[in-house]
């Protein structure tokens, strides 16, 4: 039977109290989360692997149990946080999903200790294709206490094609379905992290060169059914920047794939590649 996970924190460079959940047996992995998630979506990927590694599922600045964001936030900061869990956990091997790929990767530049790194659908922005226009807009609702309206300004903005063509007031009533009691509450909750988050994946735009710099060897994860625009090109862009990569992609699978019906996919291919 699966166990708890149990809860220890770091603290990280600029004195941020970061938890991480830890759970399994064998080499040390770092799971890092994106945006409007955190470590608990992602448990049932960690029992998946915790078979054959030491688990660690990283609570990143912003969320339950880990400090704020802090007025000066940045990417900096998000590599800081990770390093000081890696430091404490003597974890070589790190997974990483949309914004916590693109965190993966920049501290992976930084820190030549990660030796393999796996990535599924980083957040790297190439040519602006991942749009920061909508984060004022979304400010000023969240401002005005309509988090539901600001949910749907950034679901339209970077989601699926399918929720680009809706108006704003029917991706609301689609949200407000779909999303209720305490899977609403949490997305309200890092709603003004996400804000933040993003505006760093636009800061960074056109950065991805920088990854020439990364030694850890490195799976680039795709789901075959993700339509994002912004993610042929950084594909791209990553195995040409990136001294050791390769593609795995997986056919049934979407954005969400790691932490949404495709843990047990996910894990197998990371246990094989981690373990070669």
């Amino acid at each position: 039977m699966p166990t708890t996970p149990a809860a220890r924190t770091v603290r990280s460079a600029d004195g941020t109290t970061i938890a991480y959940h830890t759970t399994g047996a064998g080499p040390d992995l770092l799971i890092v989360p994106g945006a409007l998630s955190d470590a608990a979506d992602f448990t049932t990927l960690a029992e998946a692997l915790a078979g054959s590694f030491t688990v660690h599922s990283v609570q990143r600045r912003g969320r339950p149990g880990s400090g704020p964001l802090g007025p000066e936030y940045g990417i900096a900061a998000e590599c800081a946080d990770l390093a000081a869990v890696r430091a404490a956990t003597g974890a070589r091997y790190v997974f990483g999903h949309s914004f916590g790929g693109l965190v993966a990767l920049e501290t992976a530049r930084r820190n030549q200790d990660i030796s393999k790194l796996v990535v599924y659908e980083p957040g790297v922005d190439v040519g602006g294709l991942i749009p920061t226009d909508w984060i004022p807009r979304a400010r000023r609702f969240l401002d005005r206490g309509r988090p539901i309206d600001a949910f749907a300004t950034f679901v339209i903005a970077t989601g699926p094609s399918a929720a680009r063509r809706n108006p704003r007031w029917l991706m609301a009533a689609i949200l407000r379905l779909a999303f209720r009691g305490e899977k609403r509450a949490k997305v309200f909750e890092l709603l003004d992290a996400a804000l933040h988050e993003h505006a760093e994946v636009g800061r960074l735009n056109d950065s991805y060169p920088n990854y020439r710099e990364v030694s850890a060897d490195v799976l680039l994860m795709t789901g075959g059914r993700s339509d994002l625009a912004h993610l042929g090109p950084a594909t791209a862009r990553l195995t040409e920047a990136l001294p050791s990569s390769r593609v795995l992609t997986f056919p049934k699978l979407d954005h969400f794939g790691p932490h949404q019906k495709g843990e047990a996919e996910v894990a197998e291919a990371l246990t094989t590649f981690l373990l070669a």
